[in-house]
């Protein structure tokens, strides 16, 4: 077996562990786009097309909450945009591929993949480090698609008098819980609810998540300083 291989499936072996947690989150995004009404081609193209957990499942909070398609493709942007500091942060290892390769591997540049192989790259040397990061990212899109398709079959299934659009906010809730250990993010949690909460019923243009959301990293921003500050 060549190094470039290798690597490949390093990269595949050291990204699985973290395959677990995503797994549920795939299904119920299959699951929940399904009973919300999109249809299964259409699921399948928002996980190939955006391949972002939180940015999918926030489309579709947004959805079910009547915002409008601004919003909607605003606030993907935005949870999305962490994206751009992951692109930064390996850029200096990728530095010696042709512009067409780096768009390609920037697709796969997934939290677990960046995760992974920021890590390898911090430890490794090689030219040819950058399969570690194709092999992690191919691994985390087989797994998304794989689970969406999922979904979308057991949502076929389920009834629709059931109702499981409750599941959206409660998949939320079930992200935020290793948040509440700190107590600043507590309390931006809270200031971005508050915000939300309040937003949503005088903010036009259901763009209550927007500023919430803006309001949230304002704060995170003002007691991260003064947290500094105080040390």
């Amino acid at each position: 077996m060549n190094s470039n291989l290798k690597i490949f499936f390093k990269g595949i072996i050291d990204v699985s562990p973290l395959m677990i947690p995503v797994v549920p989150f795939g299904l119920i995004f299959g699951v929940l786009s399904i009973d919300i009404g999109f249809t299964p081609l259409e699921t399948m193209g928002m996980s190939i097309i955006i391949f972002g957990g939180a940015s999918q499942i926030i489309l579709l909070q947004l959805f079910t909450g009547g915002a409008s398609s601004l919003v909607i493709i605003s606030s993907v942007g935005a949870v999305n945009s962490r994206h751009l500091l992951y692109g930064a942060v390996v850029s200096e290892h990728l530095s010696d591929l042709k512009m067409i390769w780096k768009i390609l591997i920037s697709y796969f540049l997934v939290d677990q993949a960046f995760a992974r192989s920021n890590e390898y790259f911090k430890n490794n040397s090689n030219n040819n480090k950058y399969f570690h990061l194709v092999g992690g990212g191919i691994t985390c899109w087989v797994i998304w698609q794989t689970t969406t398709f999922l979904g979308i079959v057991l949502g076929s299934f389920i009834p629709e008098k059931l109702g499981l659009s409750f599941a959206v906010p409660l998949t939320f809730l079930a992200l935020l819980v290793n948040d509440f250990r700190k107590l600043i993010n507590v309390i931006v949690i809270i200031i971005s609810g508050i915000v939300a909460t309040f937003g949503f019923s005088y903010i036009p243009y259901k763009a209550y998540a927007i500023v919430a959301g803006l309001t949230a990293l304002f704060f995170a921003a003002i007691l991260t300083k003064f947290l500094k500050t105080n040390e």
